[in-house]
């Protein structure tokens, strides 16, 4: 069986423009977060990366 996926909260939780500055999930995401199958949460992560490294790039 596949290991679970772990919220990717880091306790930093800021909403700005609809993302978490901390975390990088859309409101969206951390509301529906603990009812997420495996592959949505895989899906989460991966746009949250891209979303913590867009803003820093910024």
């Amino acid at each position: 069986m596949a290991k679970k996926i772990e919220s990717p909260c880091v306790s930093i939780c800021q909403l700005k423009s609809g993302m978490c500055t901390g975390c990088g999930r859309s409101v969206e995401e951390i509301r529906h977060w603990k009812s997420m199958k495996r592959p949505e949460r895989m899906k989460a992560m991966k746009l949250a990366d891209q979303r913590l490294k867009k803003s820093t790039s910024n």
